[in-house]
């Protein structure tokens, strides 16, 4: 088996899955760097197997992607809409010498896009937020939430990641809240990675005007479950068709991802309270979420659980969602559990592998 990585060298995504590789007694797989697929190289040959991994944390590869001339200042959100161009061609580059992809290039621009990957999970029956027609402003944004009676919703980027842009707006009676990571000067927005309160509307409709250029996506913010005084919500790992990894995340804003300091939450508590039934309900609905893309080794899905436990929802699926580290399925962390997919002939692209739920520890870390 020849296995290639594209990614950041020294990334610890990539290190973690060499790790893995080398773990199972297969080669060190070649790393091609990301900069190198975006300034011409060749691309891997026909009889390799292929893992792109998430192009992020390199300042160099952001500004190929973004095909500028500037590198972007730490954190700004800038070139949102150009970086996805960059990385679909990317992929196509990557793609093009015959290789078999883990991840191929079409699943990847549906995924990473929030508008592509919402309506084809919700044509294939998967449960996921209600979503307005396309806005182009906050002007727009108003008129479409009034429409639909919607006093709640959250604002996404279309082509963002890792919570970056997202605002949860909340309006009624004379008052407007946007919770959000953003912070804006007047050049430029930045994700700051502390959560701001904004309750002057003039200053959230200029951010809201300053992404709509990037694109948007706008759901029906649904109330999510919580444990004691935290909302949580799951990242679900699936791996060849089956949920492999659980992560509870939990919060006590409307922002839960873990590197916006947020905790992980005990996986057994969140069982129990859903029950056995409303568990597995959700696990299958993880499984229909992957199936929308069955050549993908892997994908993260959101998972939310909605007030009283009896529903759920998936909140977005994730081409790069696979950085779980401390986490254990069956004894292997994330990246060993792929490397088994494929040593063991459990995965073939198109066909997803068997459905259960593994026993799942370290969640608490």
């Amino acid at each position: 088996m020849r296995l290639t990585v594209v990614g950041n060298p020294g990334n610890r995504r990539v290190s973690m899955f060499t790790d893995a590789v080398l773990a199972a007694g297969l080669p060190r797989p070649e790393v091609l760097p990301w900069v190198e697929v975006l300034t011409g190289a060749a691309p891997p040959p026909a009889g390799t197997l292929v893992r792109v991994d998430s192009p992020g944390e390199d300042a160099r590869v952001d500004q190929l992607l973004r095909r500028s001339a500037t590198v972007a200042r730490h954190g700004e959100l800038v070139g949102l809409a150009d970086a996805y161009a960059g990385l679909v061609d990317g992929m196509a580059r990557v793609a093009a010498g015959g290789a078999t992809l883990l991840n191929p290039p079409e699943d990847v621009a549906v995924l990473c896009d929030k508008r592509r990957c919402h309506a084809r999970l919700a044509a294939a029956g998967v449960p996921v937020p209600d979503a307005l027609p396309q806005v182009g402003g906050y002007a727009e944004l108003r008129s479409a939430m009034a429409q639909a009676g919607w006093g709640r919703v959250f604002v996404k980027p279309a082509h963002g990641s890792s919570a970056a842009g997202i605002i949860a707006l909340a309006v009624g009676a004379g008052r407007v809240q946007a919770v959000t990571t953003i912070e804006q000067t007047a050049e430029a927005l930045f994700n700051s990675l502390r959560l701001r309160r904004y309750t002057d509307e003039p200053q959230i409709a200029a951010i809201v005007d300053r992404l709509a250029p990037e694109g948007l996506h706008v759901e029906q913010w649904l109330p999510k479950a919580g444990i004691g005084d935290r909302v949580v919500d799951l990242r679900v790992l699936v791996i060849a068709g089956r949920p492999d990894h659980v992560v509870v995340r939990a919060a006590r804003g409307p922002l839960t991802n873990l590197h916006l300091g947020n905790a992980r939450g005990d996986l057994d508590e969140v069982r129990r309270a859903a029950g056995a039934r409303q568990w597995s309900a959700a696990m299958e609905t993880c499984e229909r979420a992957a199936a929308c893309f069955p050549d993908s080794l892997h994908v993260g899905v959101d998972l939310m659980f909605l007030l009283g436990w009896r529903r759920h929802a998936v909140a977005e699926v994730n081409a790069f969602g696979d950085l779980l580290p401390g986490v254990l399925a069956d004894g292997r962390d994330s990246y060993a559990a792929q490397v088994h997919a494929l040593t063991d002939g459990g995965w073939r692209p198109g066909r997803a592998g068997p459905a259960a739920s593994p026993e799942v520890v370290g969640c608490g870390a």
